[in-house]
């Protein structure tokens, strides 16, 4: 069963991602997701640093998000058809709630950058935990546009690196369980054969 919130276990062993392309209204209010973002921020965090940010992108702010990868992909593709940047821009249109998750290091004599990618990436997870919590489903991607300059140079400090593009809402079709590792591929006993 997807999403079974009959208690925390279950919910952490039927929650799913859907695809951004694939969700519909509702989705979660500006307060609610304002909830989700303090929620995710509830993250191991050595040193409270917190090594990231959110860009939330409501309904208004779309036009102008789709603008600025439409910018950012012909510069990169110039030749590009009028079809394939449709498709570069349409994570611009996705979903009905959309926030963009920065990571932002913080310098630390003690704590590693390594360790703030991690805290960032557990601050991504919690965005989901928190959106499946409240009955809505969540998505996580990057594709091109997190790694492009322009997109970056334009969201981001110069320190700063896009984790990722989130969005939320509920699923406009079944989700159905993709296949996972088999633990015992996966889980050993010290020590570890390497």
């Amino acid at each position: 069963m997807f999403n079974d919130l009959s208690s925390p276990l279950t919910y952490l062993q039927s929650r799913r991602s859907c695809r951004p392309r694939d969700m519909v209204a509702p989705g979660p209010s500006t307060e609610q997701l304002d909830e989700i973002l303090q929620t995710a921020m509830r993250t191991p965090d050595h040193g409270k640093l917190s090594p990231w940010r959110f860009i939330t992108v409501d309904d208004g702010q779309r036009a102008d998000f789709a603008s600025l990868l439409k910018k950012a992909f012909l510069a990169a593709n110039p030749d590009a058809r009028a079809t394939q940047t449709e498709g570069a821009i349409a994570i611009a249109h996705m979903a009905p709630a959309m926030a963009i998750l920065i990571h932002s290091p913080q310098p630390s004599a003690k704590i590693p950058e390594w360790e703030q990618e991690l805290s960032c990436g557990a601050t991504g997870m919690n965005m989901l935990h928190a959106a499946h919590a409240m009955g809505f489903v969540g998505g996580w991607i990057t594709g091109w546009a997190a790694f492009d300059e322009t997109v970056r140079s334009a969201l981001c400090q110069p320190q700063e690196k896009i984790a990722g593009f989130f969005y939320f809402g509920s699923a406009g079709i079944d989700i159905t369980e993709r296949p996972r590792p088999d633990a015992a591929d996966k889980i050993s006993e010290f020590p570890a054969d390497l």
